[in-house]
């Protein structure tokens, strides 16, 4: 049973405080995806605390994805969502380098021309043949991205090799470095083929990410657009005041 000593006479929330405790337990491992949550009531009586606080220090973990509730089988602790800093790496990097298994299968593996809007993101000629990747990415054995990526054919890694690592690692392997990349991230609504790969249902809230990447020369050489998993994945961000 998680230790947790509140601290009554602080300025914190109670319900916050005992949230936060569960939250790094989770993100740490402590608590394993699939165990069962402690009972509202009686953590309520463990803790000293009433019902609505104890419900809503539960709530903030539902909300922040960390917990779920199952009709019949009670709240459940689900796998830590995956952070990643915005920074210039890979998601297989920062998964691997995180320690969440990550695995990649091939959806789409194609040659044609680039599309007016793709080949203004690579600097392209209309009609120029492309390579266009599409690619669902998992984590810890779960989906997380739906991932549709450009590039030119004398750099495209080959399809057997996207399953077996990722798309940067194989740019490398090439001996292209990125160095410098244009991104953009929002947000849409799942459609219903989206919905189905992610295991999500349709209009569910997907964070989305287009990028532009470049290497040592300034040469564009990867255009991307991935969809991500809002309640499995989210961005870090250091802001500075200068």
């Amino acid at each position: 049973m998680l230790q947790i000593d509140l601290d009554r006479s602080s300025p914190v929330p109670l319900y916050f405080q005992v949230a936060q405790v569960f939250e790094k337990a989770i993100m740490d491992g402590v608590l394993k995806p699939g165990e069962r949550f402690e009972n509202e009531l009686a953590l309520a009586d463990r803790l000293n605390l009433s019902r609505p606080t104890t419900r809503r220090a539960i709530q903030e973990l539902v909300d922040k994805g960390l917990l779920v509730r199952k009709r019949g089988v009670g709240t459940q602790v689900v796998q830590a969502p995956v952070h990643r800093p915005v920074e210039l790496t890979s998601l297989y990097d920062d998964l691997a380098r995180a320690g969440q298994e990550p695995a990649t299968r091939v959806l789409d593996y194609a040659v044609g021309p680039v599309a007016d809007d793709v080949a203004a993101q690579l600097n392209l000629a209309a009609g120029t043949e492309v390579v266009t990747v599409r690619r669902l990415r998992f984590s810890g054995g779960q989906p997380l991205a739906l991932m549709t990526n450009h590039l030119p054919v004398n750099l495209a890694p080959e399809r057997e090799e996207l399953e077996r690592s990722g798309l940067y690692q194989a740019l490398r392997s090439r001996g292209v470095h990125i160095r410098l990349a244009r991104q953009r991230i929002g947000a849409k609504s799942a459609d219903r083929d989206e919905a189905k790969l992610l295991d999500e249902k349709p209009k569910a809230p997907l964070l989305v990410m287009e990028r532009t990447a470049f290497d040592d020369s300034g040469r564009a050489v990867e255009y991307g657009s991935h969809v991500y998993r809002a309640s499995r994945y989210y961005f870090d961000t250091t802001l500075v005041d200068r």
